[in-house]
This record gives C-alpha cells, structure tokens and sequence, in this order.
C-alpha cells in the first residue's frame, strides 16, 4: 500500500506565503489599534485641558454686605422713582464700599488703600441689586444683606492662580508687640526657623530675586508683610488686625513668588481679603450665573445666557430651511431626478460645495443678505441662512446615501401592488431611509453649531449685553462668544472661555446623543 502523496499547496513555498499573511494579518490589526489608542489618548487629552481649566470657572467667591439701604444714598429726593433707583449704581456702589471703608478703618485718610479696597468690588456688581430693590421699594430704608462677586483677580488669587506660593506653618508665637505704629515685631522660641529656612533655600535656588518677594503671616484676621526676621523674631508691617491677633498663635507664612510689582493684586488687597474670609464674609458658591447672565467687560460678571439663546435661535432658523430643502432635493435627485448632463453637473457641485470653506459663506453671506437684502447684522436670521447654505450639502449627501441604502425590492414591492412612483417613495422608500436622514441632518446641524468664521463675518461677534428676544434682534453665538472671550488678556478670562467650551459640548454631545438614538429607534436591519 502506497503513502498518500501530499497535498498540492502543502509546500514551502506555500506555507511561507501563508505565514507572512498571517503576518501582514497582525500587524494590520495592530496598526489599527494603535490608531484608536492614539485617538481615544487625544481626545481625553483634550477633554482634561478644557475641564482643568473650566472647573476653576465652575465656582466664584461673593462677599457679604450688611448695610442699610439709606434713602438719602439710593433714593434722594427728585430721584426716587424705581427707574432712578434702578439707574443709581454709583449709589449703591458707595453704601457697599463705605461699608468696606467702615471694616477696615485704618485705610481712610490714603488716597491709594481707598482705591485699591475699592477695587475689591466692581462697580457694575451692584447693578442687579439696584434693579432688586427697584422691584420692592419697601427695601428702602431697612438693613439688607447683599452679595455681590469678588474682584476676579482676587478670586484667582483665592484659587490659587495668580501667582505660586509656599504656605509654612510657623512655631506659636509667645509675644506680638507694635513697636511703632504699623511696625510689630512677634518673638518666640525657634518660631520662625523654619521659614527663615526656606527663604535660605529659595535664595540658593534662584539668588537675590527672592528678596522682592513678599512673605506674608496671618492669624486670623490679621496679616503683616516681613520686613527682617531671625530664627526667634520677625519683625513686619501690619496690613491689617492687630499685634494682639498673633499672641500665643500659629501663624501661617506665605511666600509668594512674584513681586507685588508684577501682580494684579497687591499685599494690601489680599490681606483685606484674607480678613474678610476670616470674618466668614466671603464664601465659594456655584458660579450660575455663568448660564443666567449675558456678556460683561468684567469676567465676573460675564454670563453666557445670551450666547445660548443666540446659538438656539440661529439654530431654529437653520432647521427650518437646510432639513426640508435638503431632504427634498435629496429625494428628486435619487428618486424621480432623469439621469442627464443637467443633473450630473448639479451632483458634482453639491459634492464640491459640501468641501467649500466656510468662510466662503461668510462672505457670501455678507454680500448678498447683508449688502443686498439689507437684512439686520448680527441677528439670527442671517447666520440660520449662512449656515443652512453651509448645511445643505452635507444633508443631501447623506440623505442621498440613506435612499440608495433602501433595498431596491422595498420599489418594486410597492409598484407591484399598485401604488404610484410617489406613493412608493414617500409611503415605503423614505420612512425605511428615516433613520439614515435624520443622521446626516442632525450630524450637518452639529457642523453648523460649530462654526465661527461665518458669524464672525456677518457681525455676530458684536457686544450683547441683552438676551435677544427673537431671530431678527442683536445676538452673538456660543462659538463666537468662545472667540471673543480667548482673544481678551486678563487671566480671568481663561477658565470662563474652558467653561462656554465646555456648555457648547455639552450642546454637541446632545446632538449626537439624539442621532443615536433616532438610528437605534428607527434603523431596520435587512
């Protein structure tokens, strides 16, 4: 009996031709991987940057005011009417920052620590309190508890985002005396040795810098800034409190890195602060009104209401004509279009324009809407038009593509029994090809979301200090808003731009969210 012979593929040859597909096999799918890694590794990379930037705008610190709203400051004779008192900032404005004056009474008599308290309250903070006390004239006249938001680089400060600082317990403090006035020297076995050990360190590091930098030690609602100190004295200006404050206490010292010449704040101001949150008058509370206030030239009292109900409108108007005019051009294209040079020319330009710069629509947009029609600049109306002719191609490509995915027997069942070229389509074609529309419809109104350079161009970058209260009025958009807010300087400004990101992804994630679900309801699988 004869071996079997072996088979015909069974070979060296063969089996190295299938060993290097196996191979090529592998390293695809490695390569693929590694694709989806660096992906999903970039985009939480992203969505960290924004949420560590944003999370500081998530919250904001009011201070507390406890004043009696005096007729004479708020409501003088001749300007009594609820409109005038809503009009009357500066007064309000002055009852508040006497208060402060009131607080911390060292500081009357110089011009510059006047100033400077003051700047702890922006002006324009009081202005929702006016319009309060407007509505409720009765007010006038009792005590009230107000609170308005913190200077914002003193909020930063209290976030820690102004400047890094090194913070040292120091020893208990056996004696405090004022040994002039504003001058008090603190004594105590060993008690500053330790910071006395830093500074040392820092010198070694960074050289004489370390001289311009301010050491600051508080005991509660004290504060004095070192002016000379030993391992078993220091010796400072008193900024606030009094000597009294740092007897038989653990002061805290804080180095801070820059110079009072290069900060937004200076000693003064952030010791007055200090003394405040010691007091329990300044507390951390959830920043609304990020989403209840609109646009401010003061990042703490900037809102991002307007912005919203802008993108909304713009939206709404961008609906109502790119959906049914894409949808429908979709439909005579692929259904009842004739297969011409016509409509070959119209195809390969919808093809084209969905690849056209948005820009272009801007301009476009701003010549023909805005020059030619003359409709109003910066409303709604507009960017829902520039951005439905951005739109349109994207919806009936992808509509286009969800009609050729309908099985074609789904036709000629429905022709079969009867029923009409539009009957087939719009009875049988279309609510099968219903997911797949609202897809790419949904997908083409997040791009429009998205986009800046259109609004930009037809004015939508435009001041608004008033929530529009339709298509045609002033507005402003979420990504313009995004714009404007990152090109201004203050550092405030960063983590409020994170957070309008974050509120417009929000937004998207939404959008997408209802594709999903459309696609999941509606889908049929064949």
């Amino acid at each position: 009996m004869t071996d079997a012979a072996p088979a015909p593929f069974r070979n060296e040859k063969a089996l190295k031709r299938l060993k290097k597909r196996r191979a090529a096999d592998t390293r695809f799918r490695f390569y693929g991987m590694s694709a989806i890694a660096f992906a999903l590794a970039a985009l939480s990379l992203l969505i960290v940057s924004i949420l560590s930037q944003a999370i500081s705008a998530a919250t904001y610190h009011v201070v507390r005011y406890d004043v009696v709203l005096d007729p004479a400051v708020i409501a003088p004779a001749g300007k009594d009417k609820p409109a005038d008192v809503a009009r009357n900032i500066d007064g309000f404005y002055n009852l508040l920052r006497s208060n402060l004056l009131q607080t911390f009474p060292d500081v009357q008599g110089n011009r510059l620590e006047t100033r400077e308290l003051g700047d702890l309250l922006t002006r324009l903070a009081v202005l929702p309190v006016a319009k309060s006390v407007a509505a409720n004239p009765t007010q006038i006249g009792q005590e009230m508890t107000i609170k308005v938001p913190l200077n914002d680089d003193l909020d930063l400060y209290l976030k820690g985002a102004v400047s890094p600082e090194a913070r040292l317990k120091l020893g208990t403090v056996e004696q405090g005396t004022e040994t002039a006035p504003g001058r008090v020297t603190l004594s105590g076995p060993n008690a500053f040795k330790g910071l006395q050990s830093l500074i040392s360190a820092q010198r070694a590091e960074v050289g004489d810098a370390v001289d311009a930098r301010s050491i600051l030690v508080t005991s509660g609602p004290a504060t004095g800034r070192v002016v000379s100190m030993s391992a078993n004295s220091l010796e400072m200006d008193l900024l606030t409190g009094s000597a009294a404050d740092y007897q038989g206490a653990r002061p805290l010292a804080r180095v801070i890195a820059l110079p009072e010449a290069q900060r937004n704040v200076s000693d003064d101001q952030i010791a007055w602060t200090l003394a405040l949150k010691d007091m329990g008058r300044i507390s951390r509370v959830p920043h609304f009104s990020l989403l209840t206030h609109t646009d401010s030239t003061y990042p703490e009292l900037a809102g991002a209401l307007a912005a919203i109900v802008g993108s909304l409108l713009t939206m709404l108007v961008t609906a109502f004509i790119a959906i049914p005019v894409g949808i429908f051009a979709s439909v005579y294209l692929e259904e009842f279009a004739p297969r011409n040079r016509l409509t070959e020319i119209i195809e390969v330009n919808i093809n084209n324009l969905a690849a056209v710069p948005s820009i272009v629509f801007g301009l476009l947009g701003a010549a023909v809407f805005l020059g030619f029609f003359g409709l109003p600049r910066s409303a709604p109306l507009v960017g829902g038009l520039v951005l439905a002719l951005l739109t349109l191609p994207t919806i009936i490509i992808a509509s286009r593509a969800a009609l050729k995915s309908v099985p074609p027997s789904i036709r000629a069942a429905a022709l079969g029994v009867g029923a009409s070229k539009m009957q087939s389509v719009f009875h049988h074609v279309l609510p099968v090809a219903g997911p797949g529309i609202f897809t790419g419809a949904i997908l083409g109104m997040a791009r429009a979301l998205g986009e800046t350079a259109p609004l930009l161009l037809i004015g939508m970058v435009a001041f608004v200090a008033d929530v529009p209260g339709g298509p045609t009025d002033e507005s402003t958009a979420l990504p313009v808003l995004v714009y404007s807010w990152a090109t201004h300087a203050e550092r405030a400004w960063e983590p409020m731009t994170a957070a309008v990101i974050v509120i417009l992804l929000m937004f998207l994630i939404t959008m997408n969210g209802i594709v999903v679900f459309l696609r999941r309801r509606f889908e049929r699988r064949w």
